[in-house]
């Protein structure tokens, strides 16, 4: 099952996808492994043996607590997606058991992908010396992709603002088996475009 719009998906579009979808489509015993390290997961012999790739891309994108304040409202709002051809409505709560659909532009028609929000991780160091911000989001069957993928906003002890995007993922559908090539290119240039995003949203007044 692949849900498809010739147009922008509408909310109502969406919300059809989302009740259509059902149940996760990978495997449990990975639920919530995007949390780990990306050098971990990248050495995970069990994880790479299912036939999972791992996705890594960090960077910094500013300092000082205001900046990772304003990098946690840009997740939170779904500012990292702000791209021509992929969004998320922005209104959708980022928190543990919320399903949501990655619209997506693909050549002619529009690809509405499910996922389900499986953690949000808030943490704090002693008087706010450290800081991060995280969520990890699964696929639903009629995702092309099976895997998890986290986007994340971090100051460390230097007051270093970081950008983070960790999936793990592996096709779901024959159009991603034989496109899988188009598909990890995609996946680079999101990368790229979502850093840019965020930048341009903490730049903003």
């Amino acid at each position: 099952m692949i849900f498809l719009s010739w147009a922008p998906p509408s909310l109502e579009d969406q919300k059809a996808c989302i009740n259509k979808s059902g149940e996760f489509n990978y495997e449990t015993k990975f639920r919530g492994h995007s949390a780990d390290p990306a050098s971990s997961l990248k050495q995970d012999k069990e994880l790479l043996k299912c036939g999972f790739s791992v996705n890594h891309a960090r960077t910094l994108v500013g300092s000082g607590l205001d900046t990772f304040e304003k990098g946690k409202n840009a997740l939170q709002n779904w500012r990292h997606f702000g791209l021509d051809w992929a969004f998320v409505d922005s209104k959708t709560p980022v928190k543990m058991g919320t399903k949501f659909c990655v619209c997506v532009k693909e050549f002619l028609p529009w690809v509405m992908m499910p996922l389900q929000v499986v953690y949000v991780a808030d943490k704090r160091g002693a008087k706010g010396a450290v800081a991060s911000f995280s969520f990890g989001s699964g696929t639903l069957k009629g995702h092309l992709l099976a895997g998890e993928e986290r986007f994340s906003i971090s100051m460390d002890e230097n007051k270093q603002v970081w950008y983070e995007i960790v999936s793990f993922s592996k096709p779901d559908h024959f159009l991603s088996v034989i496109g899988y090539p188009y598909v990890f290119l995609s996946q680079k240039l999101f990368a790229y475009q979502s850093t840019e995003a965020v930048r341009k949203y903490l730049a903003s007044k």
